[in-house]
């Protein structure tokens, strides 16, 4: 059984992955994951005859990616997985039925960095498109960080963030004329790093 479900759905996100039990994604034909990583979300799209884009700034991330489309997804083009930036995606508007964002949006430098992140994938969504992220937040720990500048701070575990709280997320929902269909989830990793789960569907 185990090897089973790492074999359909891989090293998958679990608030993700909860989303697929669902069956949120049902509909969906058209999948990016912008700041994709080796794919490890992407394991159970490829095999399931979606059309999956991937976008990284790390070459060999992508070429991983591509390997393993190539074995997953032999139809799908090697061009559909391309290096470059988040906030800089070189698709048309309204292209996608998903967008996933797992671990990226905290990697903002600055403010402008992280509107510019959302605003651009925001931008490539279909009206009625799912947005998801998944990002580090000060939800719960909000004594125990130590602000940098910037939106920016050291996290008790050592890392430094770009850190948002549920005002902020509410408001960029409310600004970007989406609507929450997940309530927004914070896990609190003993207290010394928070990563909260944002699902907005666009309007």
């Amino acid at each position: 059984m185990q090897d089973t479900l790492q074999q359909q759905f891989g090293n998958i996100d679990i608030y993700l992955f909860d989303q697929l039990l669902k069956g949120t994604f049902s509909n969906c034909q058209t999948i990016l994951d912008a700041g994709c990583g080796g794919g490890r979300n992407l394991i159970y799209f490829l095999q399931n005859g979606y059309n999956v884009f991937g976008v990284d700034p790390n070459p060999d991330a992508v070429a991983q990616v591509r390997d393993m489309a190539a074995v997953l997804a032999p139809n799908l083009p090697s061009t559909n997985f391309i290096v470059t930036p988040a906030e800089d995606l070189p698709f048309a508007d309204a292209s996608f039925d998903l967008v996933i964002s797992s671990a990226v949006l905290h990697f903002a430098e600055t403010i402008e960095h992280f509107d510019a992140m959302v605003t651009s994938m925001w931008r490539v969504l279909k009206p009625g498109g799912y947005f998801f992220a998944r990002l580090a937040s000060d939800i719960g720990i909000e004594g125990k960080v130590m602000p940098l500048g910037n939106n920016r701070y050291l996290l008790p575990d050592g890392s430094e963030r770009f850190l948002v709280n549920q005002q902020i997320l509410l408001n960029y929902t409310r600004d970007l004329n989406g609507e929450l269909f997940e309530p927004i989830k914070t896990t609190n990793v003993q207290n010394l790093r928070c990563m909260t789960t944002w699902c907005v569907q666009k309007l």
